[in-house]
């Protein structure tokens, strides 16, 4: 935006808005005296009374004062504590019109990188699920204290106030029973919890992951030092009650960071891992694996990205970002070899398993940067004619997107889990590779993330 479009907006100052889309947060975007504002709450067509909350030089962010005309798909929210906890940002919006606003979410995303090409492209429309509720397999709650009382959840939107949340209704009912169970055994125990301004007591987090196809379910109990006092009783209050717990394992914390899990791992009963089977493959999964949060829609996602990978039984083909092998499992009996790379050493471990486990003799997996293996590989006379790519929400590493442009394999398979970063990346490899087709999938419904498979063909 040029210096006259800064926003003529004071803090406080009420206006009439009309929302235009919705942003990639599941907030509402409008426009007023051309400056952007967003608006979280608001939907895609509704006429609004909006008070500005935060004003930046180019937009400003705003809440709902009153809806003057509301969206016809505004729908009430099913959960109680939906508009403090953050965790779902778009539930009040009727789920077959989730679908179609993710579809936009992707369009927008090119339409940001590739502005004069962006029309041209096959977006397709968003798959979704028949049932949109109870679909995570795994819950990372936060553990406190109020009112002498403890409790479990997340962190309310853009706060650092924890909201108690006793039944989340897009978990597992499995991961919310047992939860329940764990924070009524600290209570009962008197199991000090971790204090984060005073920096005292233990228990800091309880993550529950549960297999959807195997019904076994595993507990970690993230502590701020290796002591846990009166774990035996725990365990037991938790086990007896819970059969289907396999697993229950401590990870120990103690930095003063952000991030859930500490480096060191202690298993405290049952096994290390839990097993889940996703279509023919069943999976080992240790407390610290990455794994895919919603099995259904997973099953999907890697359906699309065997039909990019458009294999004939003849094709090399590489998994970058393997983590503990999913996809690259997911292609093998269609592809001559299958070599993946991670540099996340316990999840290479993991993946070599599971391909030893299910007789892959095709598949290779080591440890190292994408970028750095890859060349090595050429460099010996094995060259990829796929590459498929899933990572992290930053995108794919510049190091990577330069040895693919190198290396020149026949179809690149993208499958991304952030529209900006796909669109940023694609922008880069469309010097070489014309865009086939974008399919996004939608991994969670009642937020605003939705994943994409995107299918490159060598120009």
């Amino acid at each position: 935006m040029n210096k006259q479009q800064e926003i003529a907006l004071k803090l406080g100052q009420t206006f009439p808005l009309t929302i235009k889309r919705l942003g990639i947060n599941g907030e509402g975007v409008g426009y007023f005296k051309r400056g952007v504002v967003f608006v979280p709450g608001a939907l895609p067509g509704e006429e609004i009374v909006a008070e500005a909350t935060k004003v930046h030089p180019k937009f400003a962010e705003a809440k709902v004062k009153k809806i003057r005309k509301a969206s016809p798909h505004r729908v009430k929210p099913p959960c109680p504590v939906y508009d403090v906890c953050g965790g779902c940002q778009i539930q009040h919006l009727a789920y077959s019109q989730q679908l179609k606003e993710k579809r936009d979410i992707v369009k927008q995303a090119f339409e940001r990188y590739m502005r004069n090409t962006a029309d041209q492209l096959d977006i397709r429309e968003t798959i979704g699920m028949e049932d949109p509720w109870n679909y995570r397999n795994k819950s990372q709650f936060q553990v406190g204290v109020k009112e002498g009382k403890v409790i479990a959840g997340l962190y309310g939107a853009n706060s650092h106030r924890l909201i108690d949340i006793p039944e989340c209704i897009v978990q597992h009912p499995a991961c919310n029973e047992i939860t329940e169970t764990v924070k009524k055994a600290l209570q009962k125990l008197g199991i000090p919890i971790y204090n984060e301004k005073k920096k005292t007591g233990i228990v800091r987090t309880i993550i529950v992951r549960a297999g959807f196809a195997t019904g076994e379910a595993q507990v970690v109990i993230v502590t701020a030092k290796k002591e846990l006092p009166k774990k035996e009783q725990l365990i037991e209050m938790v086990m007896s009650k819970h059969p289907e717990v396999k697993s229950f394992v401590q990870n120990i914390n103690n930095s003063d960071t952000s991030l859930i899990f500490g480096e060191k791992t202690l298993p405290l009963a049952g096994a290390n891992v839990i097993k889940e089977t996703l279509g023919d493959l069943s999976y080992e999964l240790s407390a610290r694996t990455f794994f895919q949060l919603n099995p259904i829609q997973t099953v999907k996602l890697y359906d699309e990205a065997k039909k990019a990978a458009a294999l004939t039984g003849k094709e090399n083909v590489v998994d970058a970002y393997c983590g503990v092998g999913t996809i690259g499992l997911w292609l093998s009996d269609d592809a001559k070899e299958v070599r993946g790379m991670d540099v996340i050493k316990e999840s290479i471990r993991d993946a070599k398993e599971n391909a030893s486990r299910h007789g892959k003799t095709n598949v290779k997996y080591v440890a190292g940067k994408a970028e750095n293996v890859l060349p090595s590989w050429v460099k010996e006379g094995w060259k990829p004619d796929v590459i498929v790519v899933d990572p992290p929400r930053s995108g794919c590493d510049q190091a990577l997107l330069q040895t693919i442009l190198r290396v020149k394999p026949k179809r690149i398979v993208y499958v991304s889990c952030n529209p900006s970063t796909l669109a940023k990346d694609i922008q880069q490899l469309g010097k070489q590779y014309k865009v086939e087709y974008i399919q996004p999938v939608d991994m969670f419904p009642q937020t605003a993330h939705v994943e994409c498979v995107a299918q490159l063909i060598l120009k």
